[in-house]
């Protein structure tokens, strides 16, 4: 018996594949996890029961998916905006950070009326992600170095930096603690009446939104979508590819920036030294899931959100180690890629048998539609 294997570039990617990947991989990642959580003895049924469902019990419960989701949406953004343009912002992290850092500053030594101090905030710290994102994307552009290297060298930077400040010049004056002081009451976002959720999460919609429109009814954004698609050819026709890299990784920073406030003065009202969330490399398989759209990348950030707030749910109720929620994530990136490559190439498998020295076809399967 004989199996030929034939890969082939496809000319064009069928709609279902295009459209169903993320549904694919998340599915394929949650039945793959059952295996990990009937190894410590956990009813997978239960588990993800009291992970996607419970969360939507109260309201108290949805608002602090909706906390949660405020950062991965914004950081989401930062990552998703540079990928049209073809490029991969691995150092998002970096760029919240920075976005932090400042942010913070800004609501410690800045005393105006609330109204005033929170747009200062937000201004300044997307400027700090912006510039943080600055000489990674002018390398990429001018020069042509790889942004994936760059982006993440800079997260590592960053992370040293806030060490310094938060044990050094900002750290607070109670306890000796590595962490500042409390944010006055007029930096702190203030809550949407009736959950817990804070003004932040409709700066992030309204960013979506804006994003949406950029990208669908702009010359910018049909500029970078052209680019990411062939950017020899948008060179060609007259496109700048130096301006669209710069542009679009210098605005994922900025959003990565937003993300590192909203979550400080959201959230948790202080810097620690401890701080690294970790939102900016979940923001790459939030991107990956939703890069088909805005609004897609939008329900890719909130479902991730319920899988960190469910999945703290199922450790505390179950006694189930939060590494499982790691697993769950490393395996939908597994499976991101295994569908990437399934969108990008046509797979055909040919079974046939050997007579007298000659081979004879057989059965056929492809992965087309």
């Amino acid at each position: 018996m004989l199996v030929d294997i034939e890969i082939d570039a496809r000319e064009q990617t069928p709609s279902w594949i295009a459209y169903g990947t993320p549904l694919f991989a998340i599915a394929a990642a949650l039945a793959v996890s059952v295996v990990a959580l009937v190894a410590i003895g956990v009813n997978p049924i239960a588990a993800y029961v009291e992970m996607f469902l419970r969360p939507f019990g109260t309201v108290a419960t949805i608002s602090n998916v909706l906390v949660r989701a405020t950062p991965l949406i914004l950081v989401g953004l930062g990552v998703y905006l540079p990928m049209k343009a073809g490029l991969w912002n691995i150092g998002a992290e970096g760029q919240l950070l920075a976005g932090a850092i400042v942010g913070t500053w800004i609501a410690i030594n800045v005393t105006l009326p609330q109204l005033l101090v929170i747009p200062v905030i937000l201004l300044g710290s997307a400027i700090a992600g912006g510039l943080w994102a600055f000489i990674p994307a002018w390398l990429r552009a001018k020069w042509g170095i790889s942004e994936i290297i760059t982006t993440l060298l800079f997260t590592f930077i960053a992370a040293d930096i806030q060490l310094y400040l938060v044990r050094g010049p900002m750290q607070g004056g109670s306890g000796g603690f590595p962490q500042t002081e409390l944010l006055p009451a007029a930096a702190e976002f203030p809550a949407i009446p009736g959950t817990r959720a804070h003004v932040g999460l409709l700066v992030a919609l309204l960013i979506v939104v804006l994003v949406y429109v950029s990208m669908n009814r702009t010359r910018f954004g049909f500029r970078v979508n052209f680019v990411g698609s062939n950017a020899d050819a948008a060179e060609q026709a007259g496109m700048s590819r130096y301006r669209v890299y710069l542009l679009t990784l210098v605005a994922g920073g900025a959003l990565a920036g937003l993300a590192g406030i909203s979550e400080i003065a959201g959230n948790q009202s202080r810097l620690h030294a401890s701080f690294a969330p970790g939102y900016g490399y979940t923001a790459v398989p939030i991107a990956l899931l939703g890069r088909n759209g805005v609004f897609r990348m939008l329900l890719a950030a909130l479902f991730f959100a319920l899988l960190f707030v469910g999945g703290n749910r199922v450790t505390v109720a179950m006694e189930v180690p939060s590494a499982i929620i790691d697993i769950v994530q490393a395996l939908v990136i597994l499976f991101l890629i295994t569908a990437e490559f399934f969108q990008r190439y046509r797979l055909s498998v040919s079974i046939g048998r050997r007579d007298d020295g000659r081979s004879i076809r057989g059965s056929e399967v492809t992965t087309d539609d």
